[in-house]
């Protein structure tokens, strides 16, 4: 039962930091729907039974299953995450990366920045989310145009802040 209090606070706190975040970027209905299928039963009782505080559950439910069932069902429904935005590519005849609507591109923006707050709390810094993503897959994973552009944001939060980041963010014309 802790562990379904305490998952409902993170995910409530998480959801709480990107509306602030998605406002800032001039996206805020974004923002006020980001994340609801974490509340559905597929996503929400995988989270709660694999919680661990400081990092996502969902990575704790691939080291006992070897897939994330939770992940699955919540990539394909949130548009904020680059995995949804793959498909069959008739040339090569595989999933291949779709260059992202920006107005997603900045919804990831703020839901990165955001968790990184969440699972790091004190020690979160604005070199935090540039790291994470240069450290991890996503970059070579994405549509290249679709890293650039969350790279340079990501770049202009390390080294000039929030405020400058969220001011150029806001003032991406989406296509």
């Amino acid at each position: 039962m802790m562990h379904f209090i305490k998952h409902f606070n993170t995910v409530n706190k998480h959801r709480f930091k990107v509306l602030i975040h998605c406002a800032k970027a001039g996206i805020l209905f974004q923002g006020l729907t980001h994340d609801l299928s974490k509340y559905s039963p597929t996503e929400f009782i995988e989270g709660a039974r694999f919680y661990l505080g400081y990092k996502s559950p969902t990575e704790r439910e691939r080291e006992v299953y070897g897939y994330s069932k939770a992940w699955m069902h919540h990539k394909g429904r949130n548009k904020h995450h680059f995995e949804y935005w793959t498909d069959y590519d008739p040339k090569t005849r595989s999933l291949a990366p779709v260059k992202m609507p920006i107005k997603y591109v900045k919804e990831m923006f703020c839901d990165r920045v955001a968790a990184g707050k969440v699972y790091m709390g004190s020690k979160y810094t604005n070199d935090n989310p540039i790291n994470y993503f240069l450290g991890g897959r996503a970059k070579t994973s994405m549509h290249p145009e679709t890293a650039a552009l969350l790279e340079h944001w990501l770049k202009l939060l390390q080294t000039n802040g929030e405020s400058a980041a969220f001011r150029e963010i806001k003032n991406t014309k989406s296509y």
